[in-house]
């Protein structure tokens, strides 16, 4: 088993914290007021895309796809009427571009991220989050989208999962 492990201190009289991670990495965390760091909601997308991201983005190398960019944009919704706010839906566009970019390796790479590996998006998954991955790919003058998965909620990940189907459009 790991354990992660990370201390938050208050800096000052607002509500800015300076976080430091078990890894001796830092962070400002702050609320909108203060605006000097990403407030603590703020994290939950970006965490479950960079933990995506370098999931897929390590597939894909395995795969030897030629990409030449690769970004994961992510957008969350929190509910508003209920405390705590909890999310109940993160969507993660996956963009890939590159030269002879296979689609159906984009689209099994971040299948597996989504059902086997991320261990973040898995969290969420399991709780009141549902967790919609898509891609577009920019390959050799074309553009190809397509859904992959939706993960949560209440997923059990100790279950099989059935393999995605996913669905591309130009």
């Amino acid at each position: 088993m790991s354990r992660k492990s990370a201390e938050v201190v208050l800096d000052g009289d607002g509500l800015r914290f300076e976080a430091t991670t078990g890894s001796g990495h830092r962070l400002v965390l702050d609320d909108r007021s203060g605006g000097t760091g990403p407030s603590p909601s703020e994290l939950v997308p970006v965490a479950v895309a960079a933990c995506t991201a370098m999931d897929v983005i390590s597939i894909l190398r395995k795969k030897r796809q030629q990409v030449t960019r690769y970004a994961v944009d992510a957008t969350g919704d929190q509910r508003e009427d209920a405390n705590p706010a909890i999310f109940t839906r993160v969507d993660l566009l996956h963009v890939v571009e590159g030269l002879d970019i296979d689609v159906e390796a984009v689209r099994r790479s971040i299948e597996l991220s989504a059902t086997r590996y991320c261990s973040v998006g898995g969290t969420l998954s399991t709780g009141s989050t549902e967790i919609h991955h898509a891609y577009l790919v920019r390959t050799g003058g074309t553009e190809q989208r397509g859904e992959v998965v939706v993960t949560g909620p209440n997923q059990d990940f100790a279950a099989p999962v059935p393999a995605a189907q996913g669905r591309a459009a130009s």
